[in-house]
């Protein structure tokens, strides 16, 4: 195997307030499937992931449990480290922010940066949200709440230390602006730029005085290290960053970082403040921060206080580890959120897994076993149909190469399973059960079965990266190593005349719905009086307009859209003028929803078009056709999307 250089992956590293939902795990999981791919690769990999342990909100769930905020962050990240070890994730370094050479580092690079300038002393006055440990300006609220979290802030002021951000501003535009791999994907950069870094920086926060579960500073230790700043240098210090010169052999050969894989909800602390505290440390910025999308339970983010909340060892216990990794790096998409129900899990897990790779597997096994009693010959008797299955199987390679190159991970595993459908066509194709039938084409159907081991083992291979356990299942059924990724895109490894197993294992056991659901409303009963709560829901009844017949309605052209491009229109607070496909045609449509959705947010939202409205021009600018939204009794919009992925251009009736 080459030897491509190294690689320095991180993951952001887990707020110890409470217990990892799948949501939470998913970041962990794409992260593992990267890392392993990279290695696969040839890359010399480091893959770093942890927990974040101080902060005011820790304090105090640790006060309300009568426990010490040390006990509480200990309970929490082992309860992170087995989750994350469960799913089978191969990190090299698990960190905790309390570990004493990462509080020791952190007091030393706040002591060189006030030395610097770049920290002084003053004071704050400003909206403090609690959960996201962050100060707001009253501008900055979203409805009089945090804008990440929309949660209520308080009033609140202390003294403080803070950061000249401002210094670094503008070398940090120009760094983005000279780099567009260094913030991806683009609609997170656009976010950045225009949200935050061209409206102008305030100096950041970076001390605080009202609690003291945080890393004291050493030479004023009434204050506690802000901790954003704590926790994101744990990048650094964990790998033998020293504030005083002496960082160690594997900081020097590791750092910049290749990838920081975080949640897009923490993108600004990661893109703005993470680059501008290095900069201050006069050290290269990372090459690349993923801003990934969250993986949603039914049509919501998963929360505690909504009782949504899916855990991965509980899905474990259902579908086992490699179907739910399956599920979760499958169906988040690259920039939009991504939906996880029961219903899904059940319907992927029979469909992708136990059919389409676990019977496959199974027939060729037992194929090779009732022909030929296991023995996989290749005899050289070929067809042209051979020559396609070739093809798609050793051009699968680099297909998934490219997508994983752009970490388009749901594309790359969808790409594993198309390699797999086209063995099942090929067994269409070929009918080994009629070749069998005769002497003459038992050497055509020797090939035929070996073609199939050879190409199962070659995506067996690539499949090892996303779903490592039931890759080496495969390939020990099939009695065949792991194909060097070097050679990976040629046909002809498997040797001829080996034996593959005389038992072929069940890889994944279809499941019946209805009993899935059984088991999973006993383990999550309905609420009580569920049904009244239901019933207490706010309705609205609106005046009614004048009846219409049929042929009224059917002159209204309605239609699937989808957003490809997104923004807002300056002479306007409300309007977003988006550029919608429809079919083959695309059109610009203004809407007055700027209030509800940011531009970047829009872009690949799939919505409900009224097509043949006649354009007319909002704020100046042109509008061909309406995108239908509901709206509440507050007055607040939410785009009509269907419920099911579909094409643009599908006809709404």
């Amino acid at each position: 195997m080459s030897n491509k250089g190294k690689f320095y992956m991180t993951t952001a590293i887990a707020y110890t307030s409470g217990k990892p939902h799948i949501g939470n795990t998913y970041e962990i999981i794409l992260a593992d499937a990267i890392a392993r791919y990279k290695r696969q690769e040839g890359y010399d990999v480091y893959f770093q992931t942890g927990t974040d342990e101080h902060g005011q909100k820790i304090q105090e769930k640790a006060e309300a449990a009568g426990i010490t905020p040390k006990q509480h962050v200990d309970k929490v990240a082992g309860e992170v480290k087995r989750i994350w070890d469960l799913m089978n994730t191969s990190y090299d370094n698990f960190v905790r922010t309390t570990d004493e050479d990462h509080e020791k580092q952190v007091q030393k690079i706040f002591k060189k940066l006030y030395d610097k300038g770049d920290i002084y002393k003053g004071s704050y006055e400003g909206l403090y949200c609690t959960p996201c440990e962050s100060f707001w300006t009253e501008s900055q609220l979203v409805d009089g709440k945090c804008p990440d979290c929309g949660r209520e802030v308080k009033p609140a002021k202390e003294e403080a230390y803070f950061f000249k951000m401002s210094k670094y501003a503008d070398r940090l535009i120009e760094h983005i602006n000279t780099h567009p791999e260094f913030i991806q994907p683009v609609s997170r950069k656009n976010e950045m730029m225009n949200n935050f870094l061209l409206p102008g920086l305030q100096d950041l926060c970076v001390s605080r005085t009202s609690f003291s579960w945080g890393i004291p500073v050493d030479f004023d230790p009434k204050h506690v290290v802000y901790v954003w700043l704590d926790a994101l240098t744990n990048y650094i210090t964990k790998i033998g960053y020293d504030a005083d010169g002496n960082s160690s052999d594997l900081f020097k050969k590791n750092w910049p970082a290749d990838l920081h894989l975080i949640g897009k909800d923490i993108i600004r602390f990661h893109t703005i403040y993470w680059p501008i505290f290095l900069m201050a440390l006069d050290l290269p910025l990372p090459k690349q921060v993923f801003g990934h999308p969250w993986l949603l339970q039914g049509n919501g983010k998963m929360s505690k206080s909504k009782g949504n909340v899916l855990y991965a060892d509980e899905l474990v216990d259902f579908f086992g580890v490699d179907a739910v990794r399956y599920f979760v790096l499958h169906e988040m998409p690259f920039e939009n959120d991504g939906v996880i129900t029961w219903e899904l899990m059940v319907e992927r897990l029979n469909s992708d897994l136990a059919n389409t790779l676990g019977n496959l597997v199974n027939r060729t096994i037992s194929m090779s076993n009732k022909y030929f009693g296991g023995v996989v010959t290749n005899s050289g008797v070929t067809d042209a149909v051979d020559e396609d299955l070739k093809s798609v199987v050793t051009g699968t390679v680099a297909k998934v190469e490219a997508k994983m190159e752009e970490l388009r991970v749901a594309d790359a595993i969808t790409e594993v399973f198309n390699l797999f459908k086209r063995c099942n066509k090929y067994i269409d194709e070929t009918t080994p059960w009629v070749l069998a039938k005769e002497e003459a084409t038992l050497p055509r159907l020797e090939t035929v079965l070996y073609n199939l081991v050879e190409s199962i083992s070659i995506g067996a291979t690539l499949l090892h990266s996303f779903m490592p356990e039931t890759a080496e299942k495969v390939l020990a059924q099939l009695n065949a190593d792991m194909i060097d990724y070097d050679t990976l895109n040629t046909f002809g490894h498997y040797a001829s005349g080996s034996k593959v197993t005389d038992k072929p294992e069940i890889l994944f056991a279809r499941l019946d719905l209805e009993e899935v659901m059984k088991k999973v409303e006993e383990l999550h009963p309905p609420v009580e009086n569920a049904e009244e709560k239901k019933d207490d829901e706010p309705v609205i009844d609106i005046e009614a307009k004048d009846e219409i017949t049929f042929d009224d309605f059917m002159k209204m052209q309605f239609q699937v859209g989808e957003i490809i491009e997104c923004k807002a229109v300056e002479k306007s607070k409300k309007l977003l003028c988006s550029q919608v496909k429809i079919g083959s045609q695309v059109k610009q449509i203004v809407s007055g929803i700027r209030k509800e959705y940011a531009p970047e947010d829009m872009v690949g939202k799939k919505v409900m078009v009224l097509v043949n409205l006649k354009p007319a021009k909002l704020a100046g600018v042109l509008s061909e056709g309406m995108l239908l939204c509901a709206e509440n009794e507050k007055g607040e919009l939410a785009l009509m999307q269907p419920d099911k992925d579909m094409p643009a251009g599908a006809e709404i009736c």
